[in-house]
Protein backbone atom coordinates (compact mmCIF):
# COMPACT_ATOMS: atom_id res chain seq x y z
CA UNK A 1 0.00 0.00 0.00
CA UNK A 2 1.38 3.44 -1.03
CA UNK A 3 1.31 6.70 0.59
CA UNK A 4 0.96 9.87 -0.98
CA UNK A 5 2.40 13.52 -0.69
CA UNK A 6 1.20 16.61 -1.61
CA UNK A 7 3.22 18.98 -3.73
CA UNK A 8 2.31 22.82 -3.94
CA UNK A 9 3.56 24.46 -6.66
CA UNK A 10 7.45 25.95 -6.09
CA UNK A 11 8.54 29.04 -6.42
CA UNK A 12 9.00 29.29 -10.32
CA UNK A 13 4.84 28.63 -10.38
CA UNK A 14 2.80 31.59 -11.62
CA UNK A 15 0.13 32.58 -8.66
CA UNK A 16 -3.72 31.67 -9.36
CA UNK A 17 -5.80 34.02 -11.33
CA UNK A 18 -7.63 36.43 -8.77
CA UNK A 19 -11.13 38.48 -9.25
CA UNK A 20 -9.67 42.20 -11.02
CA UNK A 21 -6.96 40.99 -13.00
CA UNK A 22 -6.83 42.69 -16.30
CA UNK A 23 -7.21 40.55 -19.32
CA UNK A 24 -4.11 39.75 -21.58
CA UNK A 25 -3.69 42.52 -24.29
CA UNK A 26 -6.63 45.04 -22.53
CA UNK A 27 -5.44 48.60 -22.63
CA UNK A 28 -3.70 49.74 -19.53
CA UNK A 29 -6.40 51.01 -16.60
CA UNK A 30 -6.76 54.22 -15.22
CA UNK A 31 -6.53 55.35 -11.57
CA UNK A 32 -9.95 54.98 -10.94
CA UNK A 33 -9.88 51.13 -12.43
CA UNK A 34 -6.78 50.36 -10.66
CA UNK A 35 -8.18 51.35 -7.41
CA UNK A 36 -11.30 49.18 -7.76
CA UNK A 37 -9.25 46.69 -8.86
CA UNK A 38 -6.78 46.84 -5.75
CA UNK A 39 -9.96 46.81 -3.72
CA UNK A 40 -11.41 43.69 -5.32
CA UNK A 41 -8.07 41.76 -4.79
CA UNK A 42 -7.64 43.35 -0.99
CA UNK A 43 -10.93 44.17 0.17
CA UNK A 44 -12.00 40.64 0.87
CA UNK A 45 -8.10 40.03 3.04
CA UNK A 46 -9.27 43.14 5.10
CA UNK A 47 -12.68 42.11 6.20
CA UNK A 48 -11.99 38.69 7.01
CA UNK A 49 -9.38 39.48 9.12
CA UNK A 50 -10.88 42.76 10.72
CA UNK A 51 -14.41 40.80 11.25
CA UNK A 52 -12.61 38.42 12.84
CA UNK A 53 -10.44 40.48 15.02
CA UNK A 54 -12.79 42.89 16.07
CA UNK A 55 -15.48 40.01 17.40
CA UNK A 56 -12.45 38.61 19.41
CA UNK A 57 -11.07 42.23 20.79
CA UNK A 58 -14.37 43.54 21.47
CA UNK A 59 -14.69 40.64 23.90
CA UNK A 60 -11.54 40.53 25.36
CA UNK A 61 -12.54 44.60 26.39
CA UNK A 62 -16.26 43.48 27.81
CA UNK A 63 -14.10 40.73 30.01
CA UNK A 64 -11.85 43.25 31.12
CA UNK A 65 -14.63 45.88 32.04
CA UNK A 66 -16.96 42.97 33.54
CA UNK A 67 -13.86 41.82 35.96
CA UNK A 68 -12.74 45.14 36.53
CA UNK A 69 -9.47 43.79 37.81
CA UNK A 70 -7.62 46.32 35.70
CA UNK A 71 -8.30 48.97 37.74
CA UNK A 72 -6.48 47.45 41.15
CA UNK A 73 -3.08 47.36 39.11
CA UNK A 74 -0.45 50.00 38.33
CA UNK A 75 -0.73 50.61 34.65
CA UNK A 76 2.76 49.67 34.11
CA UNK A 77 1.69 46.00 35.19
CA UNK A 78 -1.95 45.57 33.24
CA UNK A 79 -3.62 47.97 35.10
CA UNK A 80 -5.20 51.68 33.74
CA UNK A 81 -7.97 53.74 33.97
CA UNK A 82 -9.87 52.37 31.10
CA UNK A 83 -10.33 48.97 29.85
CA UNK A 84 -8.04 49.90 26.71
CA UNK A 85 -5.05 51.16 28.61
CA UNK A 86 -4.08 47.26 29.62
CA UNK A 87 -3.12 47.00 26.16
CA UNK A 88 -0.07 49.47 26.84
CA UNK A 89 0.57 47.88 29.79
CA UNK A 90 3.45 45.46 30.28
CA UNK A 91 6.04 45.36 27.70
CA UNK A 92 3.92 47.92 25.90
CA UNK A 93 4.91 50.49 28.69
CA UNK A 94 8.80 50.18 27.64
CA UNK A 95 7.85 50.71 24.29
CA UNK A 96 6.37 53.62 24.74
CA UNK A 97 9.25 54.94 27.36
CA UNK A 98 11.81 54.07 25.02
CA UNK A 99 9.91 56.23 21.65
CA UNK A 100 9.38 58.78 24.24
CA UNK A 101 12.90 59.10 25.91
CA UNK A 102 15.44 56.59 23.83
CA UNK A 103 17.40 54.08 25.22
CA UNK A 104 19.23 54.07 28.34
CA UNK A 105 21.03 50.61 28.49
CA UNK A 106 23.42 50.71 31.37
CA UNK A 107 23.87 48.66 33.29
CA UNK A 108 23.48 48.79 37.15
CA UNK A 109 23.87 46.19 40.08
CA UNK A 110 20.90 45.40 41.92
CA UNK A 111 22.74 46.50 45.44
CA UNK A 112 22.96 42.84 47.24
CA UNK A 113 22.41 40.87 43.87
CA UNK A 114 25.80 40.25 42.21
CA UNK A 115 25.44 39.94 38.72
CA UNK A 116 21.64 40.81 38.09
CA UNK A 117 20.45 44.41 36.89
CA UNK A 118 17.77 47.00 37.44
CA UNK A 119 14.73 47.26 35.90
CA UNK A 120 15.57 50.87 34.75
CA UNK A 121 18.58 49.97 32.92
CA UNK A 122 17.02 47.31 30.73
CA UNK A 123 15.42 48.89 28.08
CA UNK A 124 18.11 48.57 25.06
CA UNK A 125 16.16 44.56 25.54
CA UNK A 126 13.69 46.13 23.36
CA UNK A 127 14.69 46.13 19.64
CA UNK A 128 14.54 49.73 18.40
CA UNK A 129 12.40 49.47 14.80
CA UNK A 130 8.65 49.31 16.85
CA UNK A 131 9.59 52.50 19.26
CA UNK A 132 11.13 54.62 16.14
CA UNK A 133 7.45 53.72 14.06
CA UNK A 134 6.06 54.69 17.47
CA UNK A 135 8.07 58.35 17.31
CA UNK A 136 7.19 58.95 13.96
CA UNK A 137 3.31 58.04 13.97
CA UNK A 138 3.21 60.42 16.95
CA UNK A 139 5.44 63.06 15.63
CA UNK A 140 3.09 63.09 12.43
CA UNK A 141 -0.15 62.89 14.33
CA UNK A 142 -0.35 64.22 17.18
CA UNK A 143 -1.20 60.80 18.96
CA UNK A 144 0.56 60.17 21.89
CA UNK A 145 2.54 57.63 22.42
CA UNK A 146 0.00 54.88 23.39
CA UNK A 147 -2.09 56.21 20.61
CA UNK A 148 0.62 55.55 17.84
CA UNK A 149 1.82 52.20 19.17
CA UNK A 150 -1.33 51.15 18.74
CA UNK A 151 -2.06 52.42 15.15
CA UNK A 152 1.05 51.31 13.98
CA UNK A 153 0.10 47.42 15.35
CA UNK A 154 -3.08 47.51 13.85
CA UNK A 155 -1.95 48.75 10.63
CA UNK A 156 0.71 45.96 10.90
CA UNK A 157 -1.83 43.81 11.21
CA UNK A 158 -3.54 44.21 8.41
CA UNK A 159 -0.92 44.03 6.46
CA UNK A 160 0.72 40.87 7.99
CA UNK A 161 -2.63 39.56 7.03
CA UNK A 162 -2.00 40.43 3.09
CA UNK A 163 1.61 38.92 3.18
CA UNK A 164 -0.08 35.77 5.29
CA UNK A 165 -2.61 35.56 2.29
CA UNK A 166 0.22 36.33 -0.33
CA UNK A 167 1.89 33.71 0.33
CA UNK A 168 -0.88 31.18 1.13
CA UNK A 169 -2.78 32.06 -1.89
CA UNK A 170 0.46 31.28 -3.87
CA UNK A 171 0.34 27.72 -2.01
CA UNK A 172 -2.98 27.17 -2.47
CA UNK A 173 -5.40 29.13 -3.61
CA UNK A 174 -7.25 32.22 -2.59
CA UNK A 175 -9.77 30.50 -0.33
CA UNK A 176 -6.87 28.71 1.37
CA UNK A 177 -5.03 32.66 1.94
CA UNK A 178 -8.69 34.10 3.18
CA UNK A 179 -8.86 31.18 5.63
CA UNK A 180 -4.54 31.41 6.60
CA UNK A 181 -6.43 35.08 7.09
CA UNK A 182 -8.65 34.35 10.09
CA UNK A 183 -6.69 31.61 11.81
CA UNK A 184 -3.96 34.79 11.77
CA UNK A 185 -6.51 36.64 13.48
CA UNK A 186 -7.74 34.06 16.19
CA UNK A 187 -4.88 32.26 16.81
CA UNK A 188 -3.21 31.60 20.46
CA UNK A 189 -1.00 34.42 21.32
CA UNK A 190 -3.20 36.95 18.76
CA UNK A 191 -4.24 39.51 21.60
CA UNK A 192 -1.08 41.43 20.99
CA UNK A 193 -1.75 42.01 17.72
CA UNK A 194 -3.57 44.78 18.57
CA UNK A 195 -1.95 46.16 21.74
CA UNK A 196 1.46 48.21 21.98
CA UNK A 197 3.56 45.34 20.96
CA UNK A 198 5.71 44.60 18.23
CA UNK A 199 4.43 40.98 16.89
CA UNK A 200 2.41 42.35 13.77
CA UNK A 201 4.95 44.44 12.96
CA UNK A 202 7.35 41.09 13.33
CA UNK A 203 4.75 39.15 11.55
CA UNK A 204 3.87 41.75 8.62
CA UNK A 205 7.81 41.80 7.51
CA UNK A 206 8.55 37.76 8.01
CA UNK A 207 5.50 37.07 6.17
CA UNK A 208 6.63 39.45 3.37
CA UNK A 209 10.21 38.64 3.38
CA UNK A 210 9.08 34.77 2.80
CA UNK A 211 6.52 36.22 -0.44
CA UNK A 212 9.80 37.93 -1.68
CA UNK A 213 12.20 34.72 -1.21
CA UNK A 214 9.35 32.68 -3.08
CA UNK A 215 8.73 34.95 -6.02
CA UNK A 216 12.62 35.46 -6.11
CA UNK A 217 12.86 39.13 -5.67
CA UNK A 218 16.05 38.92 -3.48
CA UNK A 219 16.54 42.44 -3.19
CA UNK A 220 13.40 42.85 -1.20
CA UNK A 221 13.82 39.79 0.83
CA UNK A 222 17.23 40.90 2.11
CA UNK A 223 15.44 44.86 2.85
CA UNK A 224 12.80 43.37 5.17
CA UNK A 225 14.95 40.78 6.68
CA UNK A 226 16.84 43.73 7.94
CA UNK A 227 13.98 45.39 9.12
CA UNK A 228 12.76 42.12 11.27
CA UNK A 229 16.34 42.24 12.91
CA UNK A 230 15.81 45.53 14.02
CA UNK A 231 12.47 44.27 15.37
CA UNK A 232 12.72 41.40 17.40
CA UNK A 233 15.93 39.19 17.91
CA UNK A 234 14.07 35.90 16.54
CA UNK A 235 15.04 37.13 13.19
CA UNK A 236 17.92 35.16 13.17
CA UNK A 237 15.86 32.57 12.36
CA UNK A 238 14.51 34.48 9.33
CA UNK A 239 18.25 35.07 8.27
CA UNK A 240 19.37 31.67 8.25
CA UNK A 241 16.22 30.67 6.39
CA UNK A 242 16.80 33.09 3.76
CA UNK A 243 20.38 32.21 3.86
CA UNK A 244 19.54 28.94 2.83
CA UNK A 245 16.45 29.54 0.31
CA UNK A 246 19.09 31.45 -1.55
CA UNK A 247 21.48 28.49 -1.65
CA UNK A 248 18.90 26.26 -2.60
CA UNK A 249 17.99 28.19 -5.44
CA UNK A 250 21.91 28.59 -7.02
CA UNK A 251 22.36 25.62 -6.22
CA UNK A 252 19.58 24.28 -8.31
CA UNK A 253 20.48 26.81 -10.73
CA UNK A 254 17.87 28.96 -11.02
CA UNK A 255 19.40 32.34 -9.78
CA UNK A 256 22.10 33.93 -10.79
CA UNK A 257 23.94 33.91 -7.72
CA UNK A 258 25.23 37.54 -6.95
CA UNK A 259 21.39 38.57 -6.19
CA UNK A 260 20.98 36.00 -3.41
CA UNK A 261 24.24 36.29 -1.66
CA UNK A 262 23.72 40.29 -1.67
CA UNK A 263 20.40 39.49 -0.10
CA UNK A 264 21.93 37.04 2.58
CA UNK A 265 25.12 39.94 3.18
CA UNK A 266 22.35 42.68 3.83
CA UNK A 267 19.89 40.74 6.05
CA UNK A 268 21.91 39.80 9.25
CA UNK A 269 23.04 43.22 9.72
CA UNK A 270 19.39 44.59 11.27
CA UNK A 271 20.43 42.69 14.42
CA UNK A 272 23.84 42.14 14.27
CA UNK A 273 24.35 45.83 14.11
CA UNK A 274 21.74 46.12 17.07
CA UNK A 275 23.27 43.89 19.66
CA UNK A 276 26.96 45.33 18.65
CA UNK A 277 25.45 48.73 19.55
CA UNK A 278 24.28 47.45 22.72
CA UNK A 279 27.14 45.91 23.33
CA UNK A 280 29.39 48.90 22.91
CA UNK A 281 26.67 51.42 24.82
CA UNK A 282 26.89 48.97 27.86
CA UNK A 283 30.92 48.89 27.62
CA UNK A 284 30.13 44.93 27.34
CA UNK A 285 29.95 42.79 23.95
CA UNK A 286 28.09 40.28 25.65
CA UNK A 287 25.53 42.62 27.27
CA UNK A 288 22.37 42.26 25.11
CA UNK A 289 22.74 38.55 26.72
CA UNK A 290 23.54 39.80 30.44
CA UNK A 291 20.50 41.80 30.12
CA UNK A 292 18.15 39.44 29.18
CA UNK A 293 19.36 37.01 31.72
CA UNK A 294 19.47 39.64 34.83
CA UNK A 295 16.86 41.84 34.26
CA UNK A 296 14.06 39.45 32.39
CA UNK A 297 15.29 35.96 33.45
CA UNK A 298 15.54 35.09 29.52
CA UNK A 299 18.14 32.64 28.97
CA UNK A 300 19.29 30.41 26.63
CA UNK A 301 19.42 26.93 28.33
CA UNK A 302 18.74 24.28 25.60
CA UNK A 303 15.05 23.70 26.70
CA UNK A 304 15.63 22.65 30.29
CA UNK A 305 13.35 25.02 31.45
CA UNK A 306 10.77 23.97 28.40
CA UNK A 307 10.98 20.12 29.91
CA UNK A 308 10.25 21.21 33.41
CA UNK A 309 7.45 22.92 32.01
CA UNK A 310 5.82 20.39 29.66
CA UNK A 311 6.24 17.30 32.14
CA UNK A 312 5.01 19.55 35.35
CA UNK A 313 1.78 21.01 33.35
CA UNK A 314 0.13 17.99 32.77
CA UNK A 315 0.22 16.54 36.38
CA UNK A 316 -0.96 19.71 38.10
CA UNK A 317 2.31 20.99 39.56
CA UNK A 318 2.86 24.56 39.07
CA UNK A 319 5.95 24.48 41.10
CA UNK A 320 8.40 25.72 38.03
CA UNK A 321 9.97 29.12 37.82
CA UNK A 322 7.60 31.62 36.39
CA UNK A 323 4.37 29.78 36.64
CA UNK A 324 1.02 30.89 35.90
CA UNK A 325 -1.21 27.87 35.66
CA UNK A 326 -3.85 28.78 33.18
CA UNK A 327 -1.59 30.76 30.67
CA UNK A 328 0.95 27.76 30.80
CA UNK A 329 -1.38 24.99 29.94
CA UNK A 330 -2.19 27.01 26.57
CA UNK A 331 0.73 27.25 25.83
CA UNK A 332 1.55 23.91 26.79
CA UNK A 333 -1.45 23.08 23.85
CA UNK A 334 0.32 25.36 21.32
CA UNK A 335 3.72 23.94 21.92
CA UNK A 336 2.73 20.24 21.79
CA UNK A 337 0.80 21.25 17.99
CA UNK A 338 3.47 23.12 16.55
CA UNK A 339 5.56 19.84 15.60
CA UNK A 340 2.04 18.13 14.42
CA UNK A 341 1.57 21.20 12.12
CA UNK A 342 5.04 21.35 10.92
CA UNK A 343 5.10 17.62 10.35
CA UNK A 344 1.83 18.55 7.92
CA UNK A 345 3.83 21.53 6.11
CA UNK A 346 6.59 19.43 5.20
CA UNK A 347 4.52 16.90 3.44
CA UNK A 348 3.26 19.59 1.68
CA UNK A 349 7.05 19.92 0.01
CA UNK A 350 6.55 24.20 0.36
CA UNK A 351 9.91 26.73 -0.29
CA UNK A 352 12.50 25.46 1.92
CA UNK A 353 12.24 29.38 3.06
CA UNK A 354 9.00 28.58 5.42
CA UNK A 355 10.27 25.37 6.74
CA UNK A 356 13.48 26.47 8.04
CA UNK A 357 12.37 29.60 9.43
CA UNK A 358 9.01 27.55 11.21
CA UNK A 359 11.25 25.11 12.47
CA UNK A 360 14.40 27.11 13.62
CA UNK A 361 11.90 29.70 15.12
CA UNK A 362 10.16 26.98 17.33
CA UNK A 363 14.06 25.87 18.34
CA UNK A 364 15.01 29.24 19.32
CA UNK A 365 11.58 29.57 21.56
CA UNK A 366 11.66 26.29 22.99
CA UNK A 367 15.21 26.39 24.14
CA UNK A 368 15.02 29.61 26.36
CA UNK A 369 14.25 30.21 29.64
CA UNK A 370 11.45 32.69 29.95
CA UNK A 371 8.09 33.46 30.86
CA UNK A 372 6.46 29.56 29.25
CA UNK A 373 2.64 30.90 28.78
CA UNK A 374 4.59 33.40 26.52
CA UNK A 375 5.12 31.01 23.98
CA UNK A 376 1.42 31.78 22.43
CA UNK A 377 2.93 35.34 21.70
CA UNK A 378 6.21 33.94 20.53
CA UNK A 379 4.83 31.69 18.77
CA UNK A 380 2.45 33.79 17.04
CA UNK A 381 4.64 34.71 13.98
CA UNK A 382 5.09 31.30 12.75
CA UNK A 383 2.58 32.05 9.67
CA UNK A 384 3.47 29.09 7.90
CA UNK A 385 2.12 26.31 10.31
CA UNK A 386 -1.06 28.11 8.86
CA UNK A 387 -0.86 26.87 5.44
CA UNK A 388 -1.78 22.73 6.08
CA UNK A 389 -4.67 23.77 7.99
CA UNK A 390 -5.88 26.56 5.27
CA UNK A 391 -5.37 24.15 2.82
CA UNK A 392 -7.55 21.40 4.37
CA UNK A 393 -10.30 24.22 5.79
CA UNK A 394 -10.48 25.57 2.19
CA UNK A 395 -12.89 22.25 1.28
CA UNK A 396 -15.31 23.91 3.86
CA UNK A 397 -18.40 25.52 3.27
CA UNK A 398 -19.21 29.39 3.33
CA UNK A 399 -21.47 28.93 6.39
CA UNK A 400 -19.21 26.07 8.29
CA UNK A 401 -16.43 28.01 7.73
CA UNK A 402 -17.47 31.23 8.85
CA UNK A 403 -19.47 29.39 11.94
CA UNK A 404 -15.09 27.94 13.23
CA UNK A 405 -14.16 30.96 12.61
CA UNK A 406 -15.97 33.07 13.89
CA UNK A 407 -16.59 31.09 17.26
CA UNK A 408 -12.97 31.27 17.86
CA UNK A 409 -12.96 34.44 17.18
CA UNK A 410 -15.37 34.91 19.98
CA UNK A 411 -13.49 32.54 22.10
CA UNK A 412 -10.36 34.48 22.04
CA UNK A 413 -11.58 37.38 23.54
CA UNK A 414 -10.55 34.76 26.37
CA UNK A 415 -7.54 32.59 25.65
CA UNK A 416 -5.85 35.11 23.50
CA UNK A 417 -6.81 37.96 25.19
CA UNK A 418 -8.13 37.98 28.66
CA UNK A 419 -5.72 34.92 29.69
CA UNK A 420 -2.82 36.74 28.12
CA UNK A 421 -2.96 40.44 29.49
CA UNK A 422 -4.71 39.89 32.92
CA UNK A 423 -4.09 36.17 33.74
CA UNK A 424 -0.35 36.21 32.66
CA UNK A 425 2.49 38.47 32.56
CA UNK A 426 2.39 39.28 28.20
Amino acid sequence: MSSTTTRLPGPAAAPPATPGDPAPGSPAPGPLERLRRLAVRIGPVLAVYGVLKLAGFTVFLVLLDSAGDFRDKHPRFGGGAHPWDVLGSWDGWWYQQIALHGYDPALEPVPGASGMITLEGNSAAFFPLYPALMRLVSEVTGLGPYGAGMAVSVVCSFVAALGIHAVTARLGGRRAGLVAVGLWAVWPGSGTEWAVYSESLYTALAAWACWAVTTRRWAAAGVLVFAAGLTRPTAVALVAALAVAGAVAVVRRREDWRQPLAAVVIAPMGVAGYLAWVGYRMGDWGGYTKLQEGAWGHTFDYGRHSLDVLTSVPVGHFDYLFAMPMEDTIGVGVVLLVPVLTVLLVRLRPPSVLVVYTVLSYLTVMGTQQYFGNVSRYLLPLFPLFVPLALAMRRLSGPALAAVLGTAAVASGSYAGYVLFELGVP
